[in-house]
């Protein structure tokens, strides 16, 4: 089973609307986008939670972009684990599953880098174990060479932090220059996987900017994914609920 849903939900005034209108495309996932702040509310996440779950809409975070684990100040590193539990607090109300985040940098030494970023997750993982929260953290791949976030680096943190996952399949692109995906199938055994996918634009150095995700990109993704897995997609392209739902129609056409 595939659920697909566009990276972004809106303003909280409307986004009970929002996600009725995802419903009547067919859309069952939707990932908010605490990019720049946690702007919804408490009291709001409870209302907004409750819609999801009426509609069948499984809900994720993205939580904000500006998060480094391995800051080389600990100020900034302590910042990161706020904003991150943040996330989780508000996900918690909204019934959210997953908040998906960035690891953070590499600085001058990657090793180091990777035992750094370790240590931050599971400080997470025990504060969210503490407060009682079933919501999970995911480090994502990600999409520029110099960035912290290659398949092997999140399958490490999964392994060593009982965190889990999003592999983002764009940004394996950009970052690799083609998609092993039998490589991604044997490194992932999990039966829920947690995706993100769009068209991307990339050089050298990987990741440059998302662009609309091609019909043949969707086939592609969906020739290859496993068929014995929970998935969820989320499509974050600038075009994010028109390719969802193209996504979800080329998806449906072949089963």
């Amino acid at each position: 089973m595939i659920l697909f849903g566009p990276a972004g939900l809106g303003p909280v005034k409307t986004a009970q609307h929002m996600l009725e209108t995802y419903h009547s495309l067919g859309l069952k996932a939707c990932e908010i986008a605490f990019t720049y702040s946690v702007y919804i509310k408490e009291a709001d996440a409870d209302i907004i939670g409750k819609k999801a779950k009426e509609l069948d809409i499984a809900l994720s975070i993205h939580a904000p972009y500006y998060v480094n684990l391995n800051s080389s100040e600990k100020a900034k590193r302590e910042a990161t684990k706020k904003r991150i539990l943040d996330c989780c607090l508000i996900g918690e109300k909204l019934g959210a599953t997953h908040v998906v985040f960035h690891p953070g940098y590499y600085g001058d030494d990657r090793e180091k880098a990777y035992h750094t970023i370790k240590e931050g997750i599971i400080e997470l993982l025990q504060e969210i174990k503490k407060k009682g929260w079933k919501i999970k953290i995911a480090a994502e791949t990600m999409g520029k060479v110099n960035v912290f976030g290659s398949l092997e680096e999140i399958r490490r943190l999964v392994d060593d932090t009982g965190c889990s996952f999003c592999i983002d399949f764009a940004h394996l692109l950009a970052r690799d220059k083609k998609v092993d995906y039998q490589k991604v199938i044997t490194m992932f055994p999990e039966k829920e996987w947690h995706v993100h996918f769009s068209g991307i634009v990339y050089g050298e150095k990987g990741e440059k900017h998302h662009i609309k995700t091609e019909k043949k990109m969707w086939e592609e993704l969906l020739h290859h994914l496993p068929k014995d897995k929970e998935i969820r997609i989320i499509n974050e392209s600038p075009f994010c609920v028109e390719d969802a739902v193209a996504g979800l129609k080329i998806y449906s056409s072949k089963r």
